[in-house]
């Protein structure tokens, strides 16, 4: 019989839930679509597309599929880069755990988003590797 996680405290979201959700609100922001306009295509409010965002609600398999056929993608993508629990070759990878939360909390916010795509409409190298200077440059002066 399964027993209940010990780790699990109650009203904290499961790391899946929280994955799920960054990747459900990435996808969103990334197809232009607005909580209430994802909310009224699968029949749920505004509020609880907020809730699936942040992990605060489980997705259920059958609104997981819902929501991916509303945005466009295979309900494998709301998986996709989802760091292990445990390093599968028993190294430590808090590092790497740590940088893949990092790009999810960026690439699905709208800054991050916006940036990602303008910094891709640019087409010259040269221009690129400036922008990126540049970003480099202002993160230097403004240290967290």
């Amino acid at each position: 019989m399964l027993n209940p996680s010990p780790d699990r405290s109650k009203g904290k979201p499961e790391p899946v839930d929280i994955h799920v959700g960054r990747r459900i609100r990435m996808r969103r922001v990334w197809m232009h679509v607005t909580q209430m306009a994802l909310a009224e295509a699968i029949g749920v409010t505004f509020q609880q597309v907020q809730k699936y965002e942040k992990g605060t609600n489980r997705v259920g398999a059958s609104r997981l599929q819902q929501i991916a056929h509303a945005l466009d993608a295979p309900v494998s993508y709301f998986f996709e880069d989802m760091p292990d629990a445990a390093a599968v070759d028993g190294g430590d990878r808090s590092g790497q755990k740590r940088l893949q939360t990092e790009i999810m909390e960026f690439a699905s916010s709208h800054e991050g988003l916006a940036l990602i795509r303008a910094f891709s409409r640019i087409t010259d190298q040269k221009v690129r590797s400036r922008t990126l200077g540049l970003v480099k440059a202002l993160a230097e002066q403004n240290p967290a």
